[in-house]
């Protein structure tokens, strides 16, 4: 399936733009570790594009209806497992084995946790984050309340990733799509 099909698909089932910006902001991570993993990025991308894929209209039921849209539309068994992992312990008991599914599952809310640094900084941007930035409002449980950090912290376990490089990482490939999820800022 080429990236333009992958949209469409998405677009079929979801059209609430701040669940489009974290499809392109787990889209855009997932490229990134694939080519630092020397894996196929379309293919990861993919995966972090359509991870959500079932979301909008099951939200009480996610995961659970991501296999019944991807499997007819061609995607494999790879790929629908990696999707299903992401919610391993939350909304599904597939535990993430393969190297592209720890990934999807530690940058997964990551990216939502980078977002909401960004939100509240003067820059408003990404592109002037620093890793001390995100660390600062870690520890702040009332900040970004909903993100559950230890899944974070437990998927750069799995990695065996110091969490520093894990948000230093994720901030980068962010970077390179800041316009597309309003996170350009003022710069």
């Amino acid at each position: 399936m080429t990236r333009d099909q992958a949209v469409a698909l998405w677009r079929q089932w979801n059209n609430d733009e701040s669940l489009w910006r974290h499809a392109l902001s787990v889209e855009s991570v997932m490229r990134h570790f694939a080519h630092r993993y020397g894996e196929n990025e379309e293919y990861w991308g993919l995966v972090g594009l359509l991870h959500d894929i079932d979301y909008q209209k099951y939200p009480e039921e996610h995961l659970r209806h991501a296999r019944e849209i991807l499997a007819p539309a061609g995607f494999d068994e790879a790929f629908i497992r990696a999707v299903e992992s992401h919610g391993w312990g939350i909304c599904s008991d597939v535990e993430p084995a393969h190297v592209m599914e720890k990934v999807l599952f530690a940058t997964d809310e990551l990216t939502g946790f980078i977002a909401a640094c960004a939100y509240v900084r003067p820059s408003r941007s990404v592109l002037d984050m620093e890793v001390k930035s995100v660390k600062k409002k870690w520890g702040s449980a009332a900040f970004a309340a909903g993100v559950r950090r230890s899944v974070i912290e437990q998927g750069a376990q799995m990695l065996d990733m110091p969490l520093e490089e894990l948000i230093g990482e994720t901030i980068v490939a962010l970077r390179s799509v800041a316009a597309d999820i309003g996170l350009k800022g003022n710069l």
